[in-house]
Formats: C-alpha cells, structure tokens, sequence
C-alpha cells in the first residue's frame, strides 16, 4: 500500500533521514516513534507528499507520487490522504461543519454533497450537534473528532496523523485511540500515526522506532 525506497532529506548540513526503506500494507496502523529530532514527522510529511525528499521515492496505492506533476500530486493528495495534526490546524473563522467541508469542496465536490457526507461523519463521531459551532466553542476532545471529519472527507486510503492525542486529556486520548480502531474497522483505511504516547503505539499493529534519522 506504502512504501519507501531510499529517501535521504537533508536541511542544511543536518541530514534528518538517511536511506528510509518502509512498506506498510492496507488496513495496517502502525505508530513512529522516537527522541525528538529524530526524523518522525519529517518523513511523515515526505509520506504525505507534503515535503519532497532529497532522493528516493514514495510509492501510495501503485503510484510513484513525485513524479506526478504538482497539480496532480495536489489533487492525489487530496483525495487519497488525510492529516490529524496535534493542534487540530481548524480554520477559526469557520463553523466545524465547513471546516470538514472545505477538502470536499477542493476536490469538486458540490456544496449539497459536501454538507451531506460532512454531517453523515459528524453523525459516525458523535458530535452532530457541534456542526454549526466554532473551534473556539468546542472542547480539545471535540475540536479533535473535528479534524479526523475533515481527514475523512473525501474517504482517503491513507490517514497520517502527528501526535494526534498530544494536547488532549487521558479521557479524550482513550475515546481517540478507539477511534483510529474504529475507522480502521470501517474503512480498512491505512493509518501512519507518529506518537510519544506509548499506550497509543502499544496497541498499534507494528512500531516503527526512529533515532538520528534511521529506523533501528
């Protein structure tokens, strides 16, 4: 489903991976982990086609993403891979609803059907009555189910998640962990998850550990 042939990406005179091989298959969940510095989210955003390497390549669902042209690897990206971030990255202007919305707007969608498949995953998450609220009027918990809605939009194969439970209380982090489960179980969707949360990474499938830019 993933994989990762020799990618090399330097900043500077700090190289940060060196010669990342990886192959992660369909419906898997496996968690990165590692000291800070060690490459994690680098090549979680490498894998996300949202950074380039220096070399090497990536490989999602048989295709070689870079070397699609940029307004089609924009487009892949949008409609095959979803992005959990720590801190949510909720646009505050907006209401959680078109929040959710806007990657199914991106991708053509009509405003009809985005709204509709939008609420039909706030109904699968709990948090329906939430639609029409601001970021600053939902919880840590709810501000987070928000942000997996807009990964699940346009039903992607891959979702990559950077320490997706960091700011959240132990509550919240047990109702998130269940909750990667749950769309593995109903989607067969492949899950990426980089964490320092050693509870999260032990009941993933495989842990993938990470030091001074190499997999140990």
């Amino acid at each position: 489903m993933i994989k990762t042939i020799g990618i090399n990406k330097s900043f500077g005179e700090l190289r940060v991976l060196k010669n990342i091989n990886l192959e992660i298959k369909q419906g898997e969940i496996v968690s990165i982990t590692g000291p800070s510095g060690a490459g994690k989210t680098t090549l979680l955003q490498i894998i996300g086609t949202l950074d380039k390497p220096d070399s090497g390549e990536v490989i999602i669902d048989q295709t070689q993403v870079f070397n699609l042209p940029e307004k089609q690897l924009s487009s892949f990206r949008n409609r095959n891979i979803g992005f959990v971030f720590q801190f949510h990255q909720l646009l505050p202007e907006f209401s959680a609803l078109e929040n959710v919305m806007i990657p199914a707007l991106i991708a053509m969608k009509s405003k009809e059907e985005a709204r509709e498949e939008a609420m039909k995953l706030f109904t699968f998450l709990k948090i329906t009555e939430r639609a029409h609220h601001k970021p600053n009027e939902l919880s840590g918990g709810e501000k987070q189910r928000v942000a997996v809605a807009r990964a699940l939009i346009n039903n992607p194969n891959v979702i990559l998640a950077d320490e997706p439970s960091g700011s959240l209380d132990s509550k919240n982090k047990e109702e998130l962990h269940r909750l990667f489960f749950d769309l593995r179980d109903q989607f067969n969707q492949t899950l990426i998850i980089v964490t320092h949360d050693k509870e999260l990474a032990a009941i993933s499938d495989r842990i993938i550990c990470m030091q001074d830019g190499v997999i140990l």
